[in-house]
């Protein structure tokens, strides 16, 4: 009886302690997992200080097959801006059907070369010339809109547009195709 009796007495006791040592147990594996998230914190971060060791990178380069790749466009876009003078002598005479046969005809091409141009282009380089080649664009529609409607104030303006909007776009051109081509 001695022994349920100390059992009984020792019971609320051991109850009581119980918690606070469930708590003091769980409290030592938080620490013990803290202390291993720090150490893997400070491995992380001692391998990406590492990886910034300060040299700087080289600069992005376009690989020789996109170079080709945009040369070829860069052919048929220069070609078409080789075409302005006598595109400007339509619209000075305010020759409607040979001004819009120009432009569907020869330079119509040039919206798809632009567009194989702009995606072999670097990435930083991409979104100026998207924004040129959309702007040359519109330019030749405005210009094709106002030789339809015969509207001759109109496509002189809009020719301004197209001229200046051809020699905006091969700045976008990489220096050696421009060398390549005699662009230079």
């Amino acid at each position: 009886m001695a022994v349920s009796m100390s059992k009984a007495v020792h019971s609320p006791q051991a109850d009581q302690q119980r918690p606070f040592q469930q708590a003091v147990a769980g409290a030592g594996v938080f620490q013990g997992l803290r202390k291993l998230l720090m150490l893997v914190l400070a491995v992380v971060l001692s391998m990406s200080l590492v990886a910034c060791d300060g040299q700087p990178k080289a600069a992005a380069t376009i690989s020789p097959d996109n170079l080709a790749a945009i040369e070829r466009q860069a052919e048929g876009f220069l070609a078409a801006r080789d075409r302005l003078p006598e595109l400007a002598a339509l619209v000075n005479e305010r020759n409607w059907v040979f001004t819009r046969n120009l432009i569907h005809g020869p330079m119509q091409e040039v919206s798809r070369e632009m567009l194989y141009i702009n995606r072999l282009l670097l990435p930083a380089d991409q979104a100026v010339a998207e924004a040129r080649a959309n702007k040359l664009k519109t330019a030749l529609a405005q210009l094709d809109e106002a030789a339809r409607l015969q509207d001759g104030e109109a496509l002189r303006k809009t020719y301004i547009k197209v001229a200046s909007g051809f020699g905006l776009y091969a700045q976008v051109l990489p220096e050696q195709v421009k060398i390549d081509l005699k662009q230079a």
